[in-house]
């Protein structure tokens, strides 16, 4: 079941979107920490990535959507490595985006844009590593709540240094343009890639949809932390569960009472009494009516099958698809979207053999 109802305006150029693995890999966090309800079997997330996005326009301009974590954990302002080491998750970073680009032949000063999702530890990087030609982009509401940063707003999470000297941009969507229910700014004018207001995880958060192909148009959605899980945006009422997926097609097989589709449908009707809503909804988040609206939204696209959903910690990606330096815009061809859409129901197979 698939309910297109995803516009977006039409354009004649595209971009070349590079997912790039920013080998963060954050472990033991709790899963009651970011949704609900809770689920047998399952008290931890999976093992989560960081995903960054090199976004290249014809004109030679890149943007760069988020960058991980930087290796020095302790580099953070004060309160957020209070908050890590009182919460002792576990936060392996190899190396650090630009040092990927760099191994690459991309030097730091040919990216002319860093667009923050939004200001949490595990998406900023480290924006001083860039030279002050490169802006920093960030969401409504970033300015008021958090300048002039650490140390001078002894309480801020984000530093003095990641925005000094650069110019720090602040998104004003008073004049965008509608891309399905978002509003959204039209970052190169052309319809090639766009800058989303997706609120409620935390303040000034944003998302970004990049056309990769045109005629027939395909487009990647970098949903940062609108969800943390894809059973926190899937199923909906826009796309069921698919009929006969089974457990032994996403993890090892394992012997169930009932088939497969059966299992993932009735634990799902025994959490939300309904086939419609994902199984999980937000527990964390500045505003979660907001951001279960935010989340609803992304639903019309992510059941799209010329739009591929990323948000930034799915850890299906990691196995079946080309990361930087290669290019992400044959995704539809290669069939991406659907060879990931559904392999988190292998997160719930403890669960699934209780029913």
């Amino acid at each position: 079941m698939s309910n297109s109802n995803f516009t977006v305006p039409p354009g004649e150029q595209n971009v070349q979107v590079r997912i790039i693995d920013s080998t963060t890999r954050i472990g033991k966090l709790e899963l009651g920490f970011l949704m609900e309800p809770s689920l047998e079997g399952m008290e931890h997330m999976p093992l989560l990535p960081s995903w960054s996005f090199l976004i290249e326009h014809p004109s030679g301009q890149r943007v760069l959507f988020d960058l991980g974590v930087p290796k020095d954990l302790h580099s953070f302002a004060p309160i957020v490595c209070g908050t890590l080491k009182e919460r002792g998750w576990e936060i392996d970073v190899k190396e650090e985006v630009i040092d990927t680009l760099n191994k690459n032949g991309i030097a730091a000063n040919e990216i002319s844009a860093i667009i923050w999702s939004h200001w949490h530890w595990d998406h900023i990087g480290d924006p001083s590593r860039f030279p002050s030609s490169t802006e920093l982009i960030v969401g409504p509401g970033f300015k008021d709540e958090f300048l002039p940063g650490y140390p001078a707003k002894p309480d801020a999470p984000v530093r003095e240094s990641d925005f000094a000297g650069r110019n720090l941009r602040e998104m004003d969507f008073s004049n965008s343009v509608q891309v399905g229910e978002f509003r959204a700014i039209d970052y190169f004018k052309d319809g090639s890639f766009y800058i989303i207001d997706s609120p409620g995880h935390a303040v000034g958060h944003l998302g970004a949809l990049a056309r990769t192909t045109t005629n027939p148009d395909t487009f990647i959605f970098m949903g940062g932390d609108l969800c943390h899980h894809s059973g926190e945006i899937r199923p909906s009422k826009h796309m069921h569960i698919p009929h006969g997926i089974r457990p032994s097609s996403i993890t090892a097989p394992i012997t169930f009472p009932c088939p497969g589709d059966s299992v993932y449908e009735q634990l799902l009707v025994q959490r939300t009494g309904s086939l419609d809503k994902p199984f999980f909804r937000p527990a964390m988040g500045l505003d979660i009516k907001q951001a279960i609206d935010t989340i609803e939204k992304a639903q019309v696209a992510d059941a799209d099958s010329n739009i591929w959903f990323i948000y930034a910690h799915d850890p299906s990606l990691l196995k079946c698809v080309d990361l930087f330096p290669l290019s992400a815009n044959a995704w539809k061809e290669n069939n991406w979207r659907e060879r990931t859409l559904w392999t988190f129901l292998g997160d719930f197979d403890i669960a699934a053999k209780q029913i």
